[in-house]
């Protein structure tokens, strides 16, 4: 899966004509902004590539009063076109998450980078507590990515011993359960709190230790359900 979060509508088209080369491209999330006029009319056009499987909002767009209404217009049309909404932002916009996904049932709305944790060791109620919330709503996945890099560590020194981050997974465990946690490397960003095979290392671990099948819903299987991508 590609997530590109550019701000200029035809990288959409160019991330979707690459894909059309690069067969290793099962599915892209592109960037159409809800307060965007024209929102409809390209979210029609790139809809019709079955590549394309949604779009990423900020956290911000949902919590403003502003753009409520255009918030949950084009969530309705994303849910007409059978894709779904990656959603980035802060843990204040849990609560905004869960909200929207109450709204609109049938919109599959994937919570990008733990929720913005921060560090497993400083967790604060107000991420606790909006994990939950949104977890309660079944058309909500987590995608475990930006684990290491919201560590308080040096630069690329992120802890490598799973335990340290057991405050978040355990949690995102316990809330989600084995269906709904989704892998998400988050690469070359999570450089900056340790190398791939690192971050990767560290949910394999954990992972396994939940059973086979755990690991094959994580790795794979709970991503095609949220995105419903293709296999090539």
């Amino acid at each position: 899966m590609v997530v590109e979060a550019s701000k200029w509508v035809e990288d959409n088209q160019w991330i979707l004509d690459l894909a059309a080369e690069e067969k290793g491209i099962v599915g892209f999330v592109g960037r159409i902004d809800p307060e965007d006029a024209a929102f409809a009319e390209h979210l029609k056009r790139f809809a019709a590539n079955p590549i394309f499987r949604g779009v990423r909002w900020s956290g911000a767009a949902l919590m403003n009063p502003e753009l409520k209404t255009a918030v949950l217009s084009g969530a309705k049309l994303l849910a007409d076109h059978g894709l779904e909404l990656d959603v980035n932002g802060p843990p204040s916009s849990l609560s905004a998450v869960a909200t929207l996904a109450a709204a609109v049932p049938d919109l599959r709305i994937v919570i990008n980078h733990l929720g913005s944790s921060g560090d497993p060791q400083f967790l604060k109620p107000e991420w606790s507590d909006g994990i939950r919330s949104a977890a309660k709503c079944p058309n909500v996945w987590m995608k475990v990515s930006a684990l290491v890099e919201q560590t308080k560590a040096d630069e690329g020194a992120a802890p490598t011993d799973v335990g340290y981050y057991l405050p978040i997974l355990n949690h995102l465990w316990q809330c989600f359960g084995s269906d709904r946690l989704i892998y998400g490397s988050n690469w070359p960003v999570s450089d900056r709190g340790g190398s791939y095979d690192k971050v990767f290392g560290l949910v394999r671990d954990y992972f396994s230790s939940k059973g086979a099948d755990a690991c094959e819903k994580y790795f794979w299987q709970n991503a095609k359900a949220a995105y419903r991508w293709l296999e090539r």
